[in-house]
């Protein structure tokens, strides 16, 4: 008999980063099978979930299914066709990169059906893929950043306004997705029109961001209450900056240095940074905090929180804890416990006012 507690597999998603969540399933089934029993469900590109047979992850197929959003179902994935119970996972583990994944609404939904899961809760959650909201709370929680700003339409008279406040060269991105998807280097005030309509068709919210000369430094984050950061890495992309394609095509010559060769104070406050990003959101369970180190003054600024980071096989996540002590399979062990830790304290808690 498998006495493995089983763990829901969500991946896919309606998202532009569906492929990236095929690549990170493939590494996360494969550190989770030795200590869990594995439900794989695909969400196709069309919001489809599917489950599918044996415990690899496919890129198509299986059987759709539904969850229903009631505690009194158990977390029960029933036949879409007949209601008809096919599984009912002890926890979910969504593998979901950006939209209608990362953002909450999943998160939203499992904690309607009251069931235990991996990651940050639907507000951290939301606020960390807005970049926005997440850099509105980070600048509450007094965490320096790169000077930036907000645009919600075309406007001449703003973008104007942006090269004067904010210089040149300027990036410009998506407020609501990831793996730079989206985003340009604008070195020119004749090529910020057309990096505006190019953000534009991926979200109604647009970051613009001053451009500065920096090193590209990371750390994982792991823990619920009491979070921990690992050694930190920094990225040296193989091109002008870490775009999609530096990321995750085959020839990407990206060097990944781990840990980064930073002097001891900076290692240090690096960690204390991607701690207090994690908490200024109020995350839990794990996440990749994303940092810029000035190379004119050697100053640390906080860029940005992933909540549901890469897992492939190239990943910064999983290869920073490694560095630190943490096998692949004993960090995704964690995660899952730290999902299901959270969802116990939550279920202590009165949700009505005579309880």
């Amino acid at each position: 008999m498998d006495t493995r507690p089983s763990v829901a597999l969500l991946f896919g998603g309606r998202s532009s980063e569906h492929e990236v969540s095929l690549r990170s399933a493939a590494s996360v089934a494969a550190g989770l099978r030795p200590r869990h029993r594995l439900l794989c469900v695909l969400i196709d590109k069309q919001g489809r979930w599917l489950l599918q047979p044996g415990e690899e992850p496919q890129p198509q197929g299986g059987e759709e299914v539904f969850l229903a959003a009631s505690p009194t179902d158990g977390g029960r994935l029933r036949r879409l066709s007949d209601a008809r119970e096919l599984a009912r996972p002890d926890a979910f583990f969504p593998v979901l990169h950006g939209t209608y994944g990362e953002d909450g609404t999943v998160q939203g939904l499992l904690e309607l059906a009251a069931v235990p899961y991996a990651g940050a809760g639907v507000a951290a959650s939301a606020a960390s893929m807005d970049k926005a909201m997440m850099k509105a709370l980070f600048e509450r929680a007094g965490l320096e950043q790169v000077p930036w700003r907000l645009l919600l339409r075309r406007d001449p008279a703003a973008e104007a306004d942006l090269v004067r406040s904010l210089g040149l060269p300027l990036f410009v991105k998506p407020a609501n997705l990831g793996s730079s998807v989206g985003i340009s280097k604008v070195k020119g005030a004749p090529a910020l029109g057309e990096a505006l309509d190019l953000a534009f068709r991926y979200d109604r919210k647009v970051i613009v961001e001053r451009g500065l000369e920096v090193r590209e430094i990371e750390c994982s984050v792991l823990g619920n209450d009491a979070p921990e950061a690992a050694l930190p890495g920094e990225i040296v992309p193989d091109r002008e900056f870490y775009d999609y394609d530096s990321k995750y095509a085959a020839d990407s010559r990206t060097s990944l240095l781990i840990p980064a060769p930073l002097e001891p104070a900076q290692t240090s406050e690096a960690r204390r940074l991607a701690v207090a990003a994690f908490r200024a959101v109020d995350a839990c369970g794990y996440a990749r905090v994303d940092l810029f180190l000035e190379k004119a003054n050697g100053r640390l600024l906080v860029n940005e929180i992933n909540t549901i980071p890469g897992f492939t096989s190239i990943s910064m996540f999983p290869k920073l804890w490694q560095a630190s002590g943490v096998g692949y399979e004993e960090l995704l062990a964690r995660i899952v416990s730290l999902g299901r830790e959270r969802h116990a304290t939550r279920a202590r808690l009165h949700t009505d006012y005579g309880g």
